[in-house]
């Protein structure tokens, strides 16, 4: 084929494309179609858009994936007894530190670096499950009467530090400026750095809970089967409401308190009440076998109660032994601690947790 028809073929393709007509051109337009011919070609050349190489996509970079870290829990019970090193228990803790049983007093234990906290449970007049000791607001607060007397708000706005003094179970006879935390509760006395008035007022378990979710718990059960046996159902809501099931142990000097509590919780570790321990020591009937742990004073009553054959009746029975010193000024001190942890104790439930920390093996 001629260059003149290729020529004439391009054109005729560009009319049709352009929508004219798509008859072939006359003989004289394609004379003038040869003569026109590099124009055109240019034209068609320039319309054409330029070869050019597609941009690159860039890879696109995936961050990797921020997984929450895993909430950690309080060490088991499990793993307390499994650990074979001596445990620091802070009694209400530490109440020959710090305030019994008030939130200050846990943190500052906790600081410490103790492995267990330790607390005493009851009653409010409308139900609610507290920290406390006695049955009578009278030995910590500013105020005196019945716990269950009071509801849960009557009771929070007491100084829950009121007759606090370092080293000392409350006592009403010393001079007012040994009672360091007076009035931080109230606001007349400026709190420590870092806490609050708040911190000095007496607590819920929940509370307790919430605020020390790493820490596992050694709770006793305050009263008795008949007067308050519904304790024992509240404080089994409340550990399967927290997650506490496996990170507590519960005793009680009530054996009935602690069988209520046991059918309802059977999971939770338990030491036995005082007449279940009173036959095991006294009479040799074996401890029932759910049971791992024993706490025990050094005295009780004017008996002694922590000797090597106890020891060894334990070690026996494959139950750890816990001890809570019963005697202030002679046993709550560096010294005494050590001549226990000499015994083979595998815990103290310690008034004094600094104290502890100093002997303890790390």
């Amino acid at each position: 084929m001629t260059r003149r028809w290729i020529v004439v073929v391009v054109l005729a393709l560009l009319a049709a494309s352009c929508g004219g007509s798509s008859a072939a051109p006359s003989t004289s337009a394609a004379a003038d179609a040869e003569t026109a011919a590099p124009a055109t070609t240019a034209a068609v050349t320039a319309a054409a858009p330029p070869e050019t190489t597609p941009p690159t996509t860039p890879p696109v970079t995936v961050p990797p994936t921020t997984l929450a870290p895993e909430p950690v829990g309080p060490p088991s019970i499990d793993d307390l007894l499994a650990s074979g090193q001596p445990l620091n228990i802070a009694h209400a803790g530490g109440d020959q530190s710090f305030p019994h049983s008030t939130p200050f007093a846990f943190a500052k234990a906790v600081e410490t670096g103790v492995d267990v906290l330790e607390m005493d449970v009851q009653l409010t007049g409308d139900g609610v499950l507290i920290v406390q000791h006695d049955d009578t607001v009278d030995k910590r607060t500013d105020a005196i009467g019945r716990v269950d007397s009071y509801t849960l708000a009557e009771l929070q706005v007491l100084d829950g530090a009121y007759w606090f003094a370092p080293g000392q179970w409350p006592r009403h006879d010393l001079d007012e400026s040994a009672y360091v935390y007076r009035g931080v509760r109230t606001g007349d006395t400026p709190p420590p750095d870092r806490f609050e008035p708040d911190d000095f007022a007496i607590a819920t378990f929940r509370e307790i809970s919430d605020r020390f979710p790493t820490m596992p718990f050694d709770i006793e059960l305050k009263g008795s089967f008949a007067d308050t046996p519904e304790v024992a159902a509240v404080l089994a809501e409340e550990l399967r409401d927290t997650g506490r099931l496996d990170s507590t142990v519960v005793t009680s000097f009530d054996d009935e308190l602690i069988a209520a509590f046991v059918e309802l919780a059977p999971e939770v570790d338990t030491s036995p009440g005082l007449a279940e321990l009173t036959t095991w020591i006294l009479g040799g009937v074996p401890l029932n076998p759910r049971h791992r742990i024993v706490q025990i004073p050094p005295e009780f009553q004017g008996q002694v109660v922590l000797t090597p054959e106890v020891l060894a009746l334990a070690a026996d029975a494959g139950v750890a032994v816990w001890i809570w010193p019963s005697d202030v000024e002679t046993q709550e001190n560096a010294g005494y601690y050590q001549e226990l942890l000499d015994m083979g104790v595998q815990g103290i439930i310690a008034g004094d947790p600094v104290a502890l920390a100093e002997v303890i093996p790390s």
